[in-house]
């Protein structure tokens, strides 16, 4: 409701209107909350909740789609493809190698018929994503040449990291949003309701206020069906396995043939797209479709690279962690791009 899908909830909190940039204009659209307890989602056995981890998420979302389509059996063998976004830079791939390994070992009756994945602002690699974020805060004068120097002195970036590392960014970055840092922010007023700090055109900084009102509107979830509950865009679970660094699986993922897209918004500090490069250059892959700018009508969208081994890497000029969020009609071009199989388009001459 903030990023992708078909409608957006208004500010009164009660109505809604449509994206005329959804995804589901070029692909119909699976939208799993995952793991169990996000969201609507949950467990008969509360215990579950302690035993989630990236395993198990991968474990669960594959048997959900499984299930899904023997319910829904006009749509096996159809093209499938899984995206994501942030921590989705782990569910995503792990999700995809056991789809792919399920298929190899053809251990279900349903095989899914997996084309691709695509994730945005993706953590992929707990140390390159520090090492990443530290660069972009002072490429983009957020910390001083002196906090950066403590940085460079304190911190290896390697997993060895002490104190003297975890205090050496200590900074007063004023109230910007951390995933987008040229982005407007969002105000409480006096009165109790929410406002944005200035207006950009399709985007409203203030969004989740009216989602999480809407949603936990007793109409709404009995409209969507739903058990009444209280519904959270933040939910706290007890989680068991986290790999630091997604590169053996993307190698994996690669080696078997399964195209791989990245993409960066471009004011995003938290995942920054130089964080997804350092990881890029972990991957071993070598570049055959040298850096270019791609188009939105007579503006520059982004830029875009491509790599052997089905590697792609695209970054979303102007945008913030939440790409379609921040800029929805080219989120919308990158996609179809991807479901293509195509580069987006180049710039006209």
């Amino acid at each position: 409701m903030m990023e992708l899908g078909p409608f957006r909830v208004n500010s009164d909190n009660k109505t809604l209107s449509t994206n005329k940039h959804a995804w589901n204009n070029v692909a119909n659209v699976i939208f799993l909350e995952s793991p169990a307890g996000v969201g609507f989602s949950y467990s008969n056995t509360t215990s579950d909740y302690d035993d989630s981890g990236d395993q198990r998420t991968a474990d669960d979302a594959f048997l959900f789609l499984v299930n899904w389509l023997e319910r829904f059996p006009e749509y096996k063998g159809r093209a499938f493809y899984i995206s994501g976004e942030s921590y989705g830079g782990h569910y995503v791939p792990q999700l995809a190698a056991t789809i792919l390994t399920h298929n190899m070992n053809n251990a279900t009756r349903t095989s899914l018929n997996l084309q691709g994945i695509l994730v945005g602002n993706p953590l992929l690699d707990n140390n390159m994503r520090a090492k990443g974020a530290a660069v972009y805060m002072w490429s983009h004068g957020v910390i001083s040449d002196e906090v950066w120097a403590n940085i460079t002195k304190n911190c290896k970036f390697d997993g060895s990291d002490g104190d003297a590392c975890y205090y050496a960014d200590v900074h007063d970055s004023g109230n910007i949003d951390q995933y987008d840092i040229y982005g407007p922010v969002c105000i409480l007023a006096s009165d109790g309701t929410f406002y944005p700090s200035r207006n950009i055109p399709g985007y409203d900084p203030c969004s989740i206020h009216h989602v999480d009102a809407y949603l936990n509107d007793p109409e709404v979830q009995k409209a969507l069906h739903a058990r009444p509950t209280k519904w959270s865009h933040l939910v706290l679970l007890g989680w068991k396995d986290s790999p630091v660094s997604m590169v053996p699986t993307l190698k994996w993922l690669l080696e078997h043939q399964l195209p791989v897209w990245l993409f960066s918004g471009d004011f995003d500090s938290m995942c920054p797209l130089i964080a997804t490069r350092y990881t890029i250059n972990d991957l071993g892959v070598a570049v055959t479709e040298p850096l270019r700018p791609w188009s939105e009508g007579k503006e520059v969208g982004g830029y875009v690279q491509g790599y052997t081994r089905g590697l792609v890497f695209a970054i979303v000029r102007g945008a913030g962690h939440m790409v379609p969020s921040f800029e929805p009609e080219r989120a919308l071009i990158l996609v179809s791009s991807f479901l293509k199989g195509m580069l987006p388009p180049k710039m006209a001459q």
